[in-house]
């Protein structure tokens, strides 16, 4: 065998490596712990459940949709300098057993400021994010639901912010999953 055939049978073997373990990875779902805003749409890992963002945006309650996802809010309206923050999320269990869905999320600025959720009564509002059992491939919101088939796909999760936060972008959101230690992040547009 010449020295030529032997470099060609070993880039033969080499391609046929790099292939293998190419289609190894194929049907594999692993996210990561981060997503960007430019792409709403992002998954992300929390612990046993994937979230993604389905929109993120400043929430007006003097509009007649927006005034629809405050119904239910106990705090106090912001004041002049804060507004109303929305953070519309959508979250699937792709484990084989069932998993709860989180209700520990915070807002972070670049100054590091932090912003925690405003709490929503979810008996009088269907967009309100609350932890949830899901069984395996279950997704939250509930398919056929207010808030599955609402302009925005997901349940809200609200922020009152200052108005600084503007200046102080990006914005990132903070998943903190149950018992787990790494928290998983997702960028957001104001």
């Amino acid at each position: 065998m010449s020295v030529r055939s032997i470099v060609r049978l070993a880039a033969i073997f080499a391609c046929a490596a790099l292939l293998a373990v190419g289609l190894s990875a194929c049907g594999q779902k692993s996210y990561p712990n981060v997503a960007d805003a430019n792409n709403d749409g992002g998954y992300v890992q929390a612990g046993p459940i994937t979230y993604q963002l389905q929109i993120s945006r400043e929430l007006n309650a003097y509009s007649v949709e927006d005034s629809g996802y405050l119904v239910g809010v106990t705090a106090p309206p912001p004041g002049a300098d804060e507004e109303w923050y929305g953070v519309f999320l959508w979250a699937k269990n792709q484990t084989h057993h069932p998993a709860t869905t989180t209700d520990s999320f915070d807002i972070v600025d670049t100054q590091g400021n932090h912003y925690y959720p405003v709490p929503i009564d979810s008996r009088v509002n269907p967009y309100a994010w609350t932890p949830q059992v899901l069984q395996p491939l279950g997704t939250q919101p509930t398919p056929g639901s207010t808030a599955y088939y609402g302009a925005t796909g997901g349940q809200l999760v609200l922020f009152k912010i200052n108005l600084s936060a503007s200046a102080n972008r990006p914005l990132t959101l903070e998943i903190h999953a149950p018992g787990v230690s790494q928290v998983s992040l997702i960028s957001l547009d104001l």
